[in-house]
């Protein structure tokens, strides 16, 4: 194993629990980089998706290999601690078969296009040598924003806002 979950937190601004990659094992530079996932009935999802039949949720699994790619390209950028990677595009996903619980999810990620701000990714995710799901990941490199203290928001105390009135509505 070359990162465990402690070493993978040194690089990627996911936390618990939603930190859906757990070691890197391969990891060759602007190349290629495999990580796994122990899928454990502990997980949070399970409680919901699905009560009597856990599954892992595909959109999970597709976060797990964008960690994974996101490592990979992470791993080349100095100033790390000042950037994120958003994704920009999920291209030609495919799921063939359900991940459950005690399953071990290896995610390969090729990278098939770099630029600094970005990257085109190939990802593969199996459980015990069988395909599970693919896809086309697209990511771009952006300035993470200093965050905003609740103190710092401007509010207008004249208008009235109920919950329907905030559907659709952006904070400015």
């Amino acid at each position: 194993m070359i990162l465990d979950s402690v070493g993978i937190m040194k690089y990627l601004p996911h936390r618990p629990p939603f930190l859906m990659v757990d070691a890197i094992l391969e990891v060759e530079r602007l190349k290629r980089i495999v990580g796994l996932k122990s899928v454990s009935i502990n997980e949070s999802y399970f409680q919901g998706h699905f009560p009597g039949k856990p599954i892992m949720p595909g959109v999970l699994i597709i976060e797990g290999m964008a960690q994974t790619g996101g490592l990979l390209l992470l791993l080349e950028i100095p100033d790390r601690d000042k950037k994120l990677l958003y994704f920009a595009a999920v291209d030609e996903a495919r799921f063939r078969r359900p991940v459950l619980p005690g399953d071990q999810l290896r995610m390969e990620v090729t990278v098939l296009k770099y630029r600094l701000s970005f990257c085109k990714l190939q990802a593969v995710a199996t459980v015990n040598g069988e395909l599970v799901c693919e896809a086309i990941l697209r990511c771009m490199l952006v300035d993470r924003d200093p965050a905003v203290a609740p103190t710092d928001v401007k509010t207008d105390a004249t208008h009235d806002v109920t919950p329907d009135a905030t559907v659709g509505a952006r904070n400015e």
